[in-house]
C-alpha cells in the first residue's frame, strides 16, 4: 500500500540529534504538493527570513522573482523548468527563482561569492518554509538563458536555481513511479566526519 503525505514526511526526518535544531533535521524536498495556496503572510515571513541572511560587505547580492500560479511571472519561471521539473513543478502554488549579482555595488569589482549569499539566503527561506509547515523544493533543472530572456534579467546577475513552494502533498498524485519511489525513499547522508577535515582526507578529530 503507497505511503500516505504523514507517513511520507515521518520517514524524511532525519535522526534525532541532541542540540540541533528540530527545524533542520525536519526539511526535506518534496515533488508531491497539496492544491492549498500559501498565505501573503507566510510569503513575508519566508522573504524576512532569506533578507537576514549575511553576505559579503552586506552587499546582499540576492534577488528573488516569485511567482503564484496563474501569474505571468509564475509562467515564466515554469516555461523555463526542464520537462522533467515540469512534469511535477506545476503542482506547487508558488515558484521563486534565486539570481545574484556579481559585482559589488561600492566598487563594481567581481563578487566571487555571489552564489554563496545567494544559497544562504535560500537555506534560510527553506528552513523558515520548514517552520511554518511548508515545503520546498530546490532545483537546478532550468534554462538560465530562457529565464534572463523571459525577466529581461541585467547580464551582471547570475541565476542560482529556482525553488517550488508549497504544502507537502500525496506522492500518489506524483505523475510516474519513479518520482513515487524518489519520495518515499529515506534520506541519506555522509557521516559528518566525511565532509569536515584537519586536513585533505583527514577527517576531523572531535573525540
Amino acid at each position: 500500500m503507497a505511503l500516505s503525505a504523514i507517513e511520507v514526511n515521518q520517514l524524511k526526518q532525519a535522526p534525532a540529534v541532541e542540540g540541533v535544531l528540530p527545524v533542520v533535521l525536519g526539511r526535506w524536498s518534496p515533488r508531491a504538493f497539496a492544491p492549498r495556496e500559501v498565505s501573503s503572510a507566510d510569503l513575508k515571513k519566508l522573504f524576512e527570513a532569506a533578507r537576514w541572511a549575511a553576505s559579503s560587505f552586506n552587499e546582499q547580492p540576492w534577488r528573488f522573482l516569485a511567482g503564484r500560479r496563474g501569474s505571468s511571472a509564475y509562467k515564466k519561471i515554469f516555461d523555463s523548468l526542464v520537462e522533467r521539473n515540469q512534469a511535477w513543478a506545476g503542482s506547487a502554488p508558488v515558484l521563486i527563482l534565486g539570481v545574484a549579482k556579481s559585482t559589488f555595488s561600492h566598487s563594481g569589482s567581481p563578487n566571487r561569492v555571489a552564489l554563496y549569499d545567494l544559497g544562504a539566503a535560500a537555506a534560510l527561506l527553506c528552513l523558515q518554509a520548514t517552520a511554518l509547515g511548508l515545503s520546498a523544493h530546490q532545483m537546478a533543472g532550468f534554462d538560465p538563458g530562457a529565464a534572463r530572456a523571459a525577466f529581461g534579467i541585467p547580464e551582471n546577475f547570475i541565476a542560482g536555481a529556482v525553488i517550488a513552494l508549497g504544502y507537502q502533498g500525496e506522492p500518489s498524485t506524483l505523475p510516474d513511479e519513479q518520482f513515487i519511489a524518489a519520495e518515499i525513499a529515506p534520506r541519506t547522508r555522509r557521516p559528518w566526519n566525511e565532509s569536515f577535515l584537519s586536513a585533505w582526507d583527514e577527517p576531523l578529530d572531535l573525540g
